[in-house]
């Protein structure tokens, strides 16, 4: 199975503010609902409760150490290594871990690919994407797109693959 991370950040790797995204583009909104359509979405308890409700088409899991933590519609896991059996025993063959900051630095080390939504924008964010080794990645894609009447910031979209190297193991 495929650890994918699918994340937006700003030129200094700002993802969020008040766990709210600090941004509206919705060709990016459209883009990740397209990738993660029919597979399993892994969030954080704070990523999840900021959603707010099951998003369409995907298989919700989301980690909390709360042992009481409810979300209907969410399949609920303790860890990232139970989220991701889970999601592996369901079949899946590419899961998509989507936040928040303490998440992503857990699957960062796992992470087969990564989806990153570069925002040209310095955005008042309070939470940030970790750091990575770029020299530790190849990247795929890199297409950038201007900013228009529904997408308030010039964004460029990458895609990134964890080098044959540098893999980690299954």
């Amino acid at each position: 199975m495929r650890i994918s991370i699918i994340a937006a950040l700003d030129e200094r790797g700002g993802i969020g503010k008040d766990n709210r995204l600090p941004w509206h583009l919705s060709a990016d909104l459209e883009r990740f609902k397209t990738l993660t359509m029919g597979h399993h979405l892994i969030v954080g308890r704070k990523t999840c409760q900021s959603i707010g409700r099951p998003l369409p088409g995907r298989k919700g899991i989301v980690i909390t150490r709360d042992p009481r933590f409810e979300a209907p519609g969410y399949t609920v896991a303790h860890s990232l290594e139970q989220a991701l059996s889970l999601a592996r025993q369901r079949g899946e063959n590419e899961a998509f871990i989507a936040g928040g900051a303490a998440i992503y630095a857990l699957a960062l080390p796992l992470a087969d690919r990564m989806y990153l939504t570069r925002v040209h924008t310095i955005a008042q964010a309070d939470t940030f994407f970790p750091p990575f080794d770029p020299a530790a990645w190849k990247l795929l894609q890199n297409q950038r797109h201007p900013a228009d009447e529904k997408n308030e910031f010039d964004f460029t979209v990458q895609v990134w693959e964890r080098g044959a190297k540098l893999r980690r193991k299954a």
